[in-house]
């Protein structure tokens, strides 16, 4: 899907923005044509958390992301977060994102989208997401208090993220910063992520990036 790479290096996928609109495909299209005005509004008051829209299909190359890891479409208790458990967020983040080399799926795979935890290789910003979801509900977070994500960056690029969902709201894990980072002060547009409630569902969310009015 996209180049994995390390914090502050830029994470280009194979094909422009032609890329990500053929990946949503036309059911999304419909979705954001009705609900865009919704998504602005809601920008516009900085809500703390995503907020969920029309069920998506999942991103290209994650369709059959529940049968490979089970944990990925766990669900959880939603326990509170102590604050040791988001020190750790913070410095596992920093870690896996200095440890894992970037490696394109087309050079590891032979696809331009496949979604995998790194190899020994390495990995791309999907990859990274995952691992650093597994290891985070190893530490005992609660899984949907664990959210994948697909974004635009700033030139509309796919992008992939983890969301640390948090009491106090959204913030996101990126293999391009160190900085833990609440969704509204990135550059991102949040395109769908997974459903908190039944994880192994996607669902169109459609704020932040170009969504801001």
């Amino acid at each position: 899907m996209m180049q994995g790479s390390s914090a502050g290096q830029q994470d280009h996928p194979a094909a422009g923005p032609a890329a990500w609109l053929a990946a949503l495909g036309a059911a999304m299209a419909v979705a954001m044509a009705l609900l865009m005005p919704a998504a602005a509004a809601a920008e516009g008051r900085l809500v703390a958390h995503l907020s969920s829209k029309a069920q998506a299909d999942p991103p290209k190359g994650a369709e059959g992301l529940c049968r490979r890891y089970d944990w990925a479409c766990a669900r959880g208790s939603s326990a509170r977060l102590t604050a040791d458990q988001i020190r750790m967020a913070d410095k596992l983040n920093r870690r896996i994102n200095a440890s894992v080399r970037p490696v394109t799926d087309l050079a590891q795979y032979g696809r331009e989208e496949h979604w995998a935890r790194p190899t020994a290789r390495g990995g791309d910003c999907e990859d990274i997401a995952l691992l650093k979801k597994a290891e985070l509900i190893r530490m005992d977070i609660a899984p949907d208090r664990l959210l994948l994500a697909e974004v635009l960056d700033g030139q509309r690029n796919n992008h992939a993220v983890l969301i640390l969902r948090k009491d106090d709201g959204d913030y996101v894990l990126d293999n391009l910063t160190n900085r833990m980072l609440p969704w509204s002060q990135t550059p991102y547009t949040f395109l769908r992520m997974q459903d908190s409630s039944a994880p192994h569902r996607w669902k169109a969310v459609f704020a932040g990036g170009i969504f801001r009015g």
